[in-house]
């Protein structure tokens, strides 16, 4: 009997150390943290107001929380209708659930459309009001017409060619940014819509594929740099410095738009201040853009292209993108090893929520995009990858090498881990793996 009583008085001495390191660290958050969320949540909501949705015809700013990652921590301007989230001074905190992916994102969430923000937040002003205005506008993208842009692989832009010619398309807009002078500019421009039309002759459906990614992407970045309140100098800064680290990503597939939209965009407003209130998801940003400069591709274009692309450092970049493809036949072969000659698990989606970074993508043949790092949900659990998943092309599935250890329903493999619910099991066919319901 004393045995049991001293056990219950350690159960309710570590349930009450339990709930008061809880307090304790919502005290600190409190104390340290929540008055700086508490006034940006404040600085954004009033300089939006001063914009008063003038750039979409529509207010930017609403439902908004910002995510830690390491223990899930919202931090929120508003209270959610389930009463998830407790407010917290002027805020709301909460603890997102496990099922939900960590990204910055837009979607929906008890009751309401949130954005989703990932912590830490940019310290710089100008780069955080890009990224937070950047994210709101994905959430109100169903409302101003923007709901149905299903991405397609750019996979394009992992050929040497396709990223010759993109980077040929920067390196004018580059030069059109440094210019005061209005024809050369004008020139500049010209040139990059012509190394733009090329790329889209040597290579079909692309066109169409980065329309796609450029209407998501590229005007949410425009809005973000648009509404960055840097100056116009700053701006052009900004442009130029944002292409250069995008020559840094290993692959450009799902990068690009960040950088081609907004530039093209800040020099359409300079003569219409609403051009991206004439488009729709309907609209092809390339012909509209053409359109707006005047643009005609001539007949040759192969010719004219080869002529104009030792203005802007082709021979620099074109060493540069031969050795890079050297590399990566080296690491396709890789590839081959892990997810065809090796036994695989192949994981059919069927509520598929996936999170991922998208600067690091890499197309595999014509099977699918290799992500390195993900996270999906699904209903059959969470799959969390740290070493290369493949996504099939047509979002049907994913595969991972094959299961190494398998302990009750975790399951674990070279570089990834997948939690089962408990209505699902792996299964051997052959030499592969799956999962099953039961």
């Amino acid at each position: 009997m004393k045995n049991i009583q001293k056990i219950i008085i350690l159960i309710i001495t570590i349930s009450f150390l339990s709930c008061n390191s809880a307090t304790n660290r919502t005290a600190k958050i409190e104390k340290s943290e929540l008055a700086k969320y508490e006034n940006i949540f404040k600085d954004l909501k009033i300089y939006l107001a001063k914009e008063d949705g003038k750039l979409w015809n529509h207010q930017l700013y609403g439902p908004l929380f910002f995510i830690n990652q390491d223990d899930r921590t919202i931090i929120a301007n508003e209270k959610d209708t389930k009463g998830i989230l407790t407010k917290n001074g002027e805020i709301y905190t909460g603890i997102l659930p496990n099922e939900i992916n960590i990204a910055n994102t837009a979607f929906d969430w008890n009751g309401k459309r949130w954005t989703m923000v990932m912590l830490p937040l940019p310290k710089d002003y100008y780069e955080r009001l890009n990224l937070l205005t950047h994210e709101l506008f994905h959430r109100i993208q169903p409302e101003i017409g923007f709901a149905n842009l299903h991405q397609k692989s750019c996979s394009h832009l992992d050929n040497i060619d396709g990223r010759v010619y993109l980077k040929l398309e920067l390196e004018a807009l580059k030069k059109a940014l440094t210019t005061t002078n209005e024809n050369q500019q004008k020139e500049h421009i010209k040139n990059a819509l012509l190394f733009r039309a090329y790329r889209h002759q040597l290579f079909s459906n692309a066109k169409e594929n980065e329309n796609l990614l450029e209407l998501n992407e590229g005007l949410a970045e425009y809005t973000g740099t648009t509404l960055s309140a840097r100056n116009d100098e700053n701006l052009k800064k900004h442009y130029i410095q944002a292409i250069e680290r995008l020559y840094e990503n290993p692959t450009f597939v799902s990068s690009f738009a960040y950088r081609t939209i907004p530039i093209y965009g800040y020099f359409m407003k300079q003569n219409d201040k609403t051009w991206n209130l004439k488009i729709s998801e309907k609209t092809n940003l390339t012909n509209f853009i053409y359109e707006h400069f005047n643009i005609s591709i001539p007949e040759h274009l192969k010719d004219t292209v080869l002529e104009i692309r030792k203005i802007y450092n082709y021979t620099q970049i074109n060493d540069f993108e031969t050795k890079r493809d050297r590399k990566q036949k080296e690491l396709l072969a890789k590839l081959d090893e892990i997810f065809q000659e090796n036994p695989i698990l192949v994981i059919p989606f069927q509520n598929m929520n996936i999170s991922y970074n998208p600067s690091n993508l890499i197309p595999y043949r014509d099977l699918g995009t290799v992500y390195p790092n993900l996270r999906i949900t699904d209903d059959w659990g969470i799959l969390t990858v740290e070493k290369g998943a493949l996504v099939g092309k047509n979002w049907g599935k994913v595969i991972v090498s094959e299961p190494i250890k398998t302990e009750e329903k975790i399951i674990e493999g070279n570089g990834w881990k997948l939690e089962l619910t408990n209505d699902w099991e792996l299964v051997k066919v052959k030499e592969n793996y799956t999962l099953k319901k039961k």
